[in-house]
């Protein structure tokens, strides 16, 4: 895909950022209206069942790994706590960098405690550590738990960070997911139409949501419901758990080309891999979301042909 679209710039960046948001728009979508971002932000959020076990490379073992498939591959952005870019950032200073804000482990279940993920911190120390380290921090991202008894408080850290985030040319990615007791079915397409519709109200510019599933249904055609409900908030789907290569880049073809949605947020996917492996993971799903090519293109990639 080629760069020829003008971005628009939300009225709540003012002139003086406008030329720094565009910059970071252009620079993470690579001149599309398409976002691959690699998620890095499992860390905290899955503590280290996702980097060490079964079936998972012994590459995935350091957090280095992270950082050497997101400098070695074509990515739009990598999304890490700001704590781990400030230990491993100035070594990997190529790297466009959106810096996740809340976060939370899994150990304390719904079942124990509606889930709650406080922000961490604030966009002024994000604009602190980009301009004094000079990295290329192109954004933030913040989680909200909707239907938890604390989505109010979610709702409006939410909202000040992107007012905050957009006063200083940052992007901003939502991860939005519906989860609590009161939510019954956390894949529900018409509640993840919801959660992308909370962002467009909020004035995000992209939400991560997961694919919706209905019994009897395709996962792609449900999600033209979400896609809709975000406007010109973009909308891209989590990865999920590991599974097989050609299974998930047809999945995220589908998803793009039947469901309406602009990229894809890849964890597990890419990272529990070799860097070899991993490499190749990333290139094939960019190639599908940035470049707009066919399953079958995107394989040859993977498999190193």
């Amino acid at each position: 895909m080629s760069d020829t679209f003008s971005v628009d710039v939300p009225a709540d960046v003012p002139e003086s950022a406008k030329a720094t948001y565009i910059e970071n728009y252009r620079a993470i979508t690579h001149g599309t209206k398409r976002l691959m971002l690699f998620a890095g932000d499992q860390k905290i959020e899955h503590l280290n069942d996702d980097f060490y076990g079964d079936n998972i490379h012994i590459d995935d073992a350091c957090p280095e790994h992270l950082f050497k498939i997101a400098n070695s591959s074509k990515i739009g952005v990598f999304a890490a706590q700001p704590g781990l870019v400030a230990r491993y950032g100035k070594k990997y200073s190529d790297i466009n960098y959106l810096l996740k804000m809340n976060s939370k482990t899994h150990l304390v279940k719904t079942n124990q405690k509606d889930p709650h993920s406080r922000m961490l911190y604030s966009v002024e120390k994000a604009v602190k550590l980009r301009d004094q380290s000079g990295l290329k921090i192109r954004g933030i991202g913040y989680t909200i738990y909707l239907g938890s008894e604390y989505e109010d408080q979610m709702l409006a850290e939410a909202a000040q960070l992107i007012w905050d985030a957009h006063q200083n040319g940052l992007l901003v990615v939502l991860w939005i997911y519906p989860r609590g007791t009161a939510v019954k079915d956390e894949k529900d397409p018409h509640l993840i139409a919801g959660a992308a519709g909370a962002a467009a109200t909020l004035g995000s510019d992209f939400v991560k949501v997961n694919a919706p599933k209905k019994e009897g249904f395709n996962s792609a055609e449900l999600l033209k419901e979400a896609s809709l409900a975000a406007g010109n908030t973009g909308l891209v789907c989590a990865g999920g758990s590991s599974t097989s290569a050609e299974k998930f880049l047809t999945q995220l073809y589908d998803q793009i080309h039947t469901g309406g949605a602009s990229g894809n947020a890849t964890g597990r996917n890419i990272h529990q891999k070799s860097l070899s492996e991993a490499i190749r993971m990333c290139n094939a799903i960019s190639a599908i979301t940035i470049d707009n090519a066919d399953v079958k293109t995107a394989l040859k990639i993977y498999e190193g042909e």
